[in-house]
């Protein structure tokens, strides 16, 4: 399992920032297990503390052209591309301690916030990381740009760039951004704008920081004073900056990302729309909180350390609480991939209502069959009683598994289970099981 991370020892940074042109310096310092990305304004009185986190951000409209964040009367703006490393190398709980209004901008990527992090040290803690796994699909369309999110098992991004330039042709990248690919391939990519448009931009108070050698500015026969790294450096960043502005859900997401143009604005409003699928979990009582010799939360590869089952018959790809032989909760994420809507109302996907309930089985066979004394044997399903099918469950749901012990021997185990999408029953029954050895 992957743990949270945090850094072994403080570091710090200086320079201006990007918009405003103050001088500003940073300092990385160690934090505890589920804190958090956390900013403190060290040269405002009582030192405030703002939550790197959606509920923090600030209008639009004040943060034009950046990612602001701010709680009261501080703020703090052009965080996109710190984030952007944070979530690129996997820094889950971190203080920041800033003696400005501005992250500074450095070169204009997040290259050398990277580099600090790993100068400063990379550990691991002793809780496992949490991450959120987007269930079902959302797409935001505003004056020609779009972004959508649809479920997938590990983060995917994949965007188009297009400007109104005749040397900025549209630009495509498809990544899966684990941390060597976002230290060699997005880490470096630096931000960047239309020459004919950085004067306006200047007029407006932005960009007073900005240099030829922080932000590449695209002119007429090319970028002026500079070269790329990337022939593709501009979607790249732009990769950078999503990246970022989706770390303020407060933990890295797993799903793939397809967007067309799109900039902070359309970005944050994704953001929203997947806080808002966050906290519909939370309200239908997922909890990643359970104690056992496995670890905390778990994943395939440790239920099948548990069930004989295998794909394409495995029905449950996450443990999320359990308590031996008492109560289990798990998910199953269902997507249009999965074989059986190929032959089950064609042309209207319907989840089979026997593929529920034996997910529900295969959830109360991994709680039977998880303590140490009935490790090895197999549960086999003997009766479904008192079955009631109460919603349709469909492609982009996820199917929370709740399973809970009625009567429990050394041979047999009779289990009370239901399936809930988005906190709605969507299938109920009682489930009996014979324990026998392998």
């Amino acid at each position: 399992m992957d743990n949270q991370k945090t850094i072994a020892k403080s570091v710090k940074l200086s320079g201006v920032g990007l918009h405003t042109a103050n001088k500003v310096s940073i300092t990385f310092k160690p934090a505890g297990v589920d804190e958090g990305i956390n900013f403190i304004r060290i040269d405002l009185p009582g030192k405030p503390v703002i939550k790197a986190d959606a509920e923090h951000l600030v209008s639009l409209l004040h943060g034009y052209r950046r990612t602001s964040i701010g709680k009261d009367n501080a703020e703090i703006h052009t965080i996109e591309h710190l984030m952007s490393a944070l979530a690129g190398v996997g820094i889950d709980n971190l203080n920041i301690e800033i003696d400005n209004n501005e992250i500074p901008g450095m070169d204009g990527s997040a290259r050398d916030f990277v580099k600090a992090i790993k100068e400063a040290g990379i550990v691991e803690q002793t809780k496992p990381k949490n991450y959120f796994l987007v269930r079902e699909s959302a797409v935001i369309e505003d004056n020609g740009a779009c972004i959508m999110v649809t479920p997938a098992p590990e983060l995917r991004i994949s965007y188009t760039l297009s400007y109104d330039h005749p040397l900025l042709k549209a630009q495509y990248l498809d990544i899966f951004p684990d941390r060597e690919r976002f230290e060699q391939e997005l880490g470096p990519a630096r931000t960047f704008c239309l020459e004919d448009e950085a004067k306006n931009l200047q007029n407006k108070g932005l960009g007073l920081g900005a240099n030829y050698e922080n932000t590449l500015v695209m002119g007429k026969d090319g970028v002026v004073n500079n070269k790329l790294r990337f022939g593709d450096e501009f979607v790249r960043h732009k990769v950078l900056d999503l990246m970022g502005d989706l770390y303020l859900l407060g933990m890295p997401i797993k799903g793939h990302i397809i967007a067309v143009k799109s900039g902070h604005a359309l970005n944050l409003k994704l953001l929203s729309k997947l806080k808002q699928q966050k906290d519909k979990q939370s309200l239908g009582g997922i909890k990643l909180n359970y104690n056992s010799e496995f670890g905390q939360e778990f994943g395939a590869s440790t239920i099948m350390k548990i069930l004989p089952h295998r794909p394409p018959f495995l029905f449950v790809d996450r443990v999320l609480s359990l308590e031996q032989g008492k109560r289990i909760t798990a998910v199953k994420n269902v997507t249009i991939n999965d074989y059986f809507f190929v032959g089950h109302f064609p042309g209207k996907p319907i989840m089979p209502g026997v593929i529920m309930i034996e997910a529900m089985a295969q959830a109360g066979g991994i709680m039977m069959l998880s303590g140490p004394e009935n490790r090895g044997k197999l549960a086999y399903f003997l009766a479904a009683n008192n079955v009631k099918f109460r919603k349709t469950v469909v492609p982009g749901d996820q199917l929370v598994l709740e399973v809970e012990v009625l009567k429990f021997k050394s041979k047999t185990g009779l289990v009370s289970g239901r399936a809930l999408v988005d906190g709605k029953v969507a299938v109920e029954a009682e489930l009996m099981f014979a324990l026998v050895e392998e």
